[in-house]
């Protein structure tokens, strides 16, 4: 690992130790000496860490979390959704959104767990720690953040997954995605489509393309993606469907919240989705000041 990835990685794992002080501690509203000392910083190198990995302070990053906040962006994002379905507006005309495409594997395909596809493989630094990322012809087939700490078992579980495919580690390829995913604002295109390859049952691939809806730096609750989808009551099948996402950020299951502005379970950690949230919120301040 480079060092610039190096301190990348790092560099989150801080920010991360502070979000969950800052959100545990959101009453006493504690001050940036306070919050660099928790991450063993001085105040000038965190405050300096913070705006270069979100451009806004911590303060102003820690409001986006609060669960009043969070339950009055529910409705907002609503909003924002039957209006441009009202003006026959895709979902996909933001300007800072990817241009993100479902495609399911053939049935042929998913019988054989990928006989005859190849599939490449690398490890790189994100806004959210290293990630595994794998990525065929066909599009983005995993990605998956990691924690160095825990059981790493990415690349053992998604080889399973895939076991007829040849699987080639391939860095300088993925590498290319990786840069794509995390550029907000950057005058996307329908040039730059990312296409996402994967293994899934219709009721799963029907949950994705709704999370696709939800709007880059927005929130909705299981309950209304569940009636987007004509299930409604079928919150526990939505959680399911969006917890069993197997290309993380980029189907963007952290965009769900529960009805009462808790942002809820993840799978990669409550405080890497709460970080997913606030950060996107915060980069689309920044792109509306320049737009």
């Amino acid at each position: 690992m480079s060092n610039t990835h190096k301190d990348l990685t790092v560099n989150y794992y801080r920010i991360e130790k502070a979000i969950s002080y800052l959100t545990a501690n959101f009453r006493s509203q504690p001050d940036l000496d306070a919050i660099a000392e928790k991450v063993n910083l001085s105040p000038f190198h965190f405050q300096r860490i913070f705006l270069d990995w979100v451009g806004i302070t911590p303060k102003k990053f820690v409001q986006y979390l609060t669960l009043d906040y969070l339950k009055e962006q529910i409705q907002q994002t609503q909003n924002v959704i039957e209006a441009a379905e009202l003006a026959g507006l895709s979902s996909q005309s933001r300007v800072y959104d990817l241009f993100v495409n479902i495609e399911g594997v053939s049935p042929d395909q998913y019988k054989t767990s990928g006989l005859g596809l190849k599939i490449f493989y690398g490890y790189h630094a994100t806004p959210f720690g290293m990630c595994f990322i794998a990525v065929t012809e066909r599009g983005v087939c995993a990605l998956r953040f990691i924690d160095e700490d825990a059981k790493r078992d990415e690349f053992i579980t998604f080889s399973q997954k895939w076991y007829g495919a040849h699987i080639e580690h391939r860095p300088d390829l993925t590498q290319v995605y990786v840069q794509k995913m995390f550029k907000p604002g950057a005058a996307y295109n329908e040039n730059e489509r990312l296409n996402l390859f994967v293994q899934a049952t219709d009721f799963q691939v029907k949950v994705w393309d709704a999370l696709l809806n939800i709007p880059f730096g927005s929130v909705q609750s299981y309950e209304q993606v569940s009636r987007q989808i004509g299930h409604e009551g079928s919150v526990r099948a939505v959680a399911t469907a969006a917890g069993s996402n197997p290309i993380s950020y980029l189907i963007p299951c952290h965009r769900i919240i529960r009805k009462s502005g808790d942002v809820g379970d993840f799978s990669y950690g409550k405080i890497r989705k709460q970080a997913m949230i606030a950060w996107e919120m915060g980069k689309k301040e920044i792109i509306r000041q320049h737009i």
